[in-house]
């Protein structure tokens, strides 16, 4: 029941991301605004609703929008942490020869060389450099290629998972709903870009072409995650790992290369989920302290939210 669950959750998402920019663009016409971001467009609403005692705590609506995408979007950087980790993991273990199995087309257990915990702590200085930039932008031409990169990771992926699947009668048609719970914040992970809808609308040119570009985006992505995720279970059953990156074989360059490539998407993709937490956190702080302090503040706040998300994975690296 997977795929259609998921197809439901993708619907269901995209709807919400739809009214939401609609619910922002109608408060920003009715304001006469220029643009809403996620606290404003939340308690704008609750000031022109119709609940009294909502109208005068509209603020605490704000708050609270906040506080969640805060700690929605560094929960997505730390996952993105670990991806990087466990998936480069991979590919040291394998280019400094710890198994005499590289000759296969199998995934082989790999001997540590490292602990995880290291690598996540190597990828710190570089994480950290890439949220100085903080114009999305600037950002763009990083995220165009990233996109690339993934893309072209995703076309070597589907041709090998798409191959000698096996008997598909074997695997259980429902899971058991003791891992619901576990599939439905995976789920919602994949649709993670809810929180940098505003943002994004915000700063197109054509705000209102935006629905559009989200009806088409949001299509494509969700059928990639339908597709890949019931290809790979088909593919590699109980056996599939938590990324499945990390089913491919361990010693061929070229699923090696599809490690790297994929790692380097969301290393950059980084940027953009922190883009949000940053936004919230960084103006406030910057704003009681004078101007020759703002770029210090500013980076580092930045330092310290980077700092945050690494130290939570290594001590919770599953």
């Amino acid at each position: 029941l997977g795929p259609f669950s998921l197809l439901l959750m993708g619907i269901v998402a995209v709807h919400c991301m739809d009214m939401l920019v609609k619910c922002s663009r109608h408060l920003c016409d009715k304001l006469q605004r220029p643009f809403l971001d996620y606290g404003d467009a939340v308690q704008c609403g609750l000031e022109v609703g119709p609940v009294a005692w909502l109208r005068s705590h509209s603020y605490l609506g704000r708050r609270l929008v906040h506080v969640f995408l805060i700690l929605t979007q560094l929960g997505f950087c730390c996952v993105y942490f670990v991806f990087l980790a466990v998936n480069i993991k991979q590919v040291v273990g394998a280019a400094n020869g710890t198994t005499s199995e590289c000759s296969s087309n199998s995934t082989v257990v790999l001997t540590d060389t490292m602990d995880t915990r290291i690598y996540l702590l190597c990828f710190l200085p570089f994480i950290i450099l890439l949220v100085y930039i903080r114009n999305l932008k600037w950002l763009s031409p990083f995220s165009l290629l990233a996109n690339v990169v993934m893309l072209v990771s995703l076309v070597i992926l589907y041709q090998y998972i798409a191959r000698d699947i096996p008997d598909p009668r074997n695997l259980p048609f429902v899971a058991g709903w003791r891992t619901f719970p576990l599939f439905f914040g995976t789920a919602i992970f994949a649709f993670e870009g809810i929180g940098v809808i505003l943002p994004l609308e915000n700063r197109m040119q054509k705000p209102r072409e935006f629905p559009f570009v989200l009806f088409l985006g949001m299509g494509i992505v969700t059928s990639l995650y339908i597709s890949l995720g019931t290809l790979g279970y088909l593919r590699f059953g109980h056996s599939i790992e938590g990324s499945v990156t990390l089913n491919l074989p361990n010693c061929w360059r070229l699923y090696q290369s599809v490690k790297i490539l994929y790692s380097f998407g969301i290393f950059i993709t980084y940027a953009l989920q922190f883009y949000v937490p940053a936004e919230i956190i960084i103006p406030p702080a910057v704003a009681l302290v004078p101007e020759r302090w703002v770029l210090l503040v500013d980076l580092g706040i930045r330092t310290v939210m980077v700092l945050l998300t690494d130290e939570i994975t290594v001590i919770i690296p599953q």
